[in-house]
């Protein structure tokens, strides 16, 4: 364990937790509940229910542990949340056409605005941009409730001027502009449209959840630096966080992850294990092989579409402890679905609609030891709906946690299945493995000890829960080290060097080799990292493309790619001191 002492919180739809990890391990751990309305008021309660616990456990000095920590990271599944049930923020795309394929094939929603001009692969530009059309567009969106536009053009990253020529209209329009280029340099246009749409739906979100975190921590005197999770495993500070929050979209299941790593010492020992995060509003699903989170390289995927966005193998289902019952039918035909929609918490905990964790308290009352919260309750909410539908409750609820239960297998299929298509990568090394078959399962969050039998006979897999278990996301994010990445492209034909997503541009002498290339990244990375308060991260380089190609007169050139990233990792693990 670290000698340091972190603080780490995360903001479920259900539940605000916060963990402090010292050198004796975990020093306290705490839950709220997450009112998104007021999410300051959910981590200041988070917070006072840990000094609580602190001085229960260490004395009325415990409480200033809390504001001696060096460091803050938190993570949410507040965005995710959003995008799995439809809820985040409704976005506009402007799109310029270029050559190749039209781009209306791959716009997301009914907001797109499609652009005459375009650049060609060396980013140079062949047809002119005509903007004209955006203005109108935008006028139009702005009565939709449109609050952000993403501008992405083909081959931005070699040319930004046509994505900047669009976000000066945006930006004119009273519009918020998301520039694909600046998101990443990688050359594929139709995830980097899926990459800037999803960044702009969930800006805000993200921007508000870090805004009541840093409210919350001045008004506790905690004066540490603040991270977000990433969906990679790693952290960034806040200020990078909120240029890039698509980065942050699985930062709940990350935190998973982490969390995993720290507790479970015996997760290296399975050459292939399952991790399990049943939350309040949605399960996480994500892998380790070889005692290592697998990495997903064809980039984390949101509703369907590949972003570029470096990620964990993972998943989100709309399935939870809070899930809403609905039933379709009537009597021995009707169909029960569990999810995905929430609606507040369980009736057992003072909400008005049944959910799984009702159904779970029906299912169980003649265990009285295992039921949550007010178990009459819960009863005679899903008596009310079982009536409506002529079932009896106990029918409802037995078909509500086993719709549930197939939802979370078919999951576990699906990923498995999905990594198993691809060559393997996990995130200790950069290395192709064979097909993976899971041999047991961790479960994590707050209904895991009431699902834990119930999963093992789904899956037919032995399932353990670690200690800290309703905790584990906010001591993943605890003990989770900082972390960012870099695309740099060079082109020896014209001497420049080009970053992207720092609008960056350098000259670069014709001799340059991918060698000279890798080493600018490498730079550039760490300079970043020390102006964010990360310096001292292991920087590794992961890909290094060189093309010879011939520019206009013939003669011939080299076109480089590197990318580098600081290296994801935990600080430390806590299982055996605590």
């Amino acid at each position: 364990m670290t000698a340091q002492t972190f603080l780490g919180i995360d903001a479920g739809g259900t539940h605000t937790d916060a963990v402090l990890c010292g050198p004796e391990g975990i020093l306290a751990g705490a839950k709220a509940p997450t009112r998104h309305e007021d999410l300051p008021f959910s981590v200041r309660a988070a917070l006072a229910a840990l000094e609580k616990a602190l001085e229960e456990r260490f004395g009325p000095e415990g409480p200033a542990r809390l504001r001696s920590v060096e460091r803050v990271t938190v993570g949410t599944t507040l965005a995710v949340n959003a995008l799995v049930q439809g809820r985040a923020d409704r976005v506009a795309l402007a799109l310029s056409a270029g050559p190749g394929l039209a781009p209306a094939r791959f716009a997301i929603g009914d907001d797109v605005c499609i652009l005459p001009g375009g650049l060609d692969h060396r980013g140079v530009e062949v047809t002119p941009l005509d903007a004209r059309p955006l203005a109108d567009a935008c006028a139009a969106w702005k009565k939709k409730g449109v609050r952000a536009v993403a501008c992405v053009g083909k081959f931005s990253p070699r040319n930004a001027a046509h994505e900047l020529g669009m976000a000066e209209v945006v930006r004119a329009a009273g519009l918020v502009p998301v520039c694909g280029h600046s998101l990443s340099g990688e050359l594929n246009f139709p995830r980097r449209i899926a990459t800037a749409y999803y960044n702009a739906a969930v800006a805000r979100i993200v921007d508000g959840f870090l805004t009541a975190v840093e409210q919350s921590l001045r008004e506790a005197g905690i004066r540490a630096p603040l991270r977000l999770l990433k969906a990679d495993g790693g952290a960034v500070p806040a200020a990078l966080a909120r240029q890039e929050p698509v980065q942050s979209v699985l930062s709940g299941p990350a935190a998973s992850v982490m969390g995993i790593l720290a507790l479970c010492p015996a997760v290296a020992e399975d050459a292939c294990s399952v991790l399990l995060d049943v939350g309040g509003t949605t399960t996480d699903v994500a892998l380790f092989a070889q005692g290592s989170p697998v990495v997903d390289r064809d980039g984390m995927s949101v509703r369907g579409r590949r972003t570029l966005v470096r990620s964990l193998a993972s998943l989100s289902i709309g399935v939870g402890g809070d899930s809403l019952l609905r039933v379709d039918g009537q009597g021995a035909e009707a169909r029960v679905h569990t999810g995905p929609l929430r609606e507040g918490p369980a009736v057992a905990f003072g909400g008005t609609l049944p959910t799984l964790l009702d159904a779970l308290n029906v299912c169980d009352r003649e265990r009285p030891r295992s039921l949550s919260g007010d178990a009459a309750a819960s009863l005679r909410a899903v008596a009310a709906l079982a009536r409506e539908h002529g079932m009896a409750p106990g029918d409802l609820a037995a078909r509500a946690v086993a719709d549930a239960l197939d939802q979370v297998a078919a999951a576990v299929r699906e990923l498995v299945d999905g990594v198993n298509a691809r060559p393997v990568y996990t995130l200790a090394a950069l290395r192709g493995l064979r097909d993976i078959a899971p041999q047991r399962v961790w479960l994590v969050g707050g209904p895991a000890g009431r699902l834990r039998e119930r999963l093992a006979g789904r899956l037919a897999l032995p399932v353990d829960c670690p200690p800290h278990a309703p905790v584990a996301n906010a001591v993943g994010a605890a003990l989770t080290l900082p972390t960012a990445g870099l695309e740099v492209y060079a082109d020896s034909g014209r001497a420049l060097l080009r970053v992207p997503s720092l609008d960056l541009e350098e000259k670069l002498p014709r001799a340059a080799t991918l060698e000279t290339v890798k080493e600018r990244a490498v730079a550039l990375l760490e300079e970043r990292l020390a102006a964010h308060d990360a310096a001292g991260a292991r920087v590794e380089v992961v890909e290094a493309d060189l093309f010879a190609v011939l520019d206009d007169s013939g003669r011939a050139s080299r076109d480089m790619r590197v990318r580098c990233q600081a290296v994801p990792g935990i600080a430390g693990q806590v299982a055996a001191a605590s």
